[in-house]
C-alpha cells in the first residue's frame, strides 16, 4: 500500500462495502465477467472485472467515483448508481479495496492516468 492514496481502513472498510453492494455482479474477487467486452441478447455489456483486468485501470479516480455514484447506462451496462446507497466516503473505500487488488504496476499506470487529469 505504500504509496497509494488510501489507507488500510478505508481498504478494510470498502471491502465489507463491496461485497455487500457490489460482488454479486462482479464477483467476490473482482473477477466478473470473461466475457465483458461482449454485449450480451439485451444489447447491454456485462460487469467487467475489476481486479485489475480490465479497463477500469484506465479511468481517474474521479470517473471511478462517479460511476458508482451514477451507473454504468453512460457506458452501455446496466449497473445502478449508489449515490443513494453509499455516501462520497464510503465510494471512495469501495475503490480503496478495488485498487488493493490492483499489482503494483497496474496502480502506477493508473496513477500516471489519474495524474493526467489533475
Amino acid at each position: 500500500m505504500p504509496g497509494r492514496w488510501y489507507t488500510a481502513e478505508q481498504v478494510t472498510a470498502g471491502k465489507d462495502l463491496y461485497m455487500a453492494n457490489c460482488a454479486i455482479c462482479h464477483a467476490e474477487d473482482g473477477s466478473a465477467t470473461v466475457e465483458w467486452r461482449t454485449p450480451g441478447a439485451d444489447g447491454h455489456y456485462p460487469p467487467p472485472p475489476l481486479n485489475g483486468s480490465a479497463h477500469t485501470w484506465h479511468h481517474p479516480l474521479e470517473v471511478l467515483e462517479s460511476t458508482i455514484a451514477n451507473g454504468g447506462v453512460a457506458f452501455g451496462g446496466v449497473m445502478p448508481g449508489f449515490a443513494a446507497t453509499l455516501g462520497e466516503d464510503e465510494r471512495l473505500a469501495v475503490i480503496a479495496w478495488i485498487q488493493d487488488l490492483w499489482s503494483d504496476d497496474i496502480y502506477s499506470r493508473w496513477k500516471a492516468i489519474d495524474e493526467r487529469t489533475q
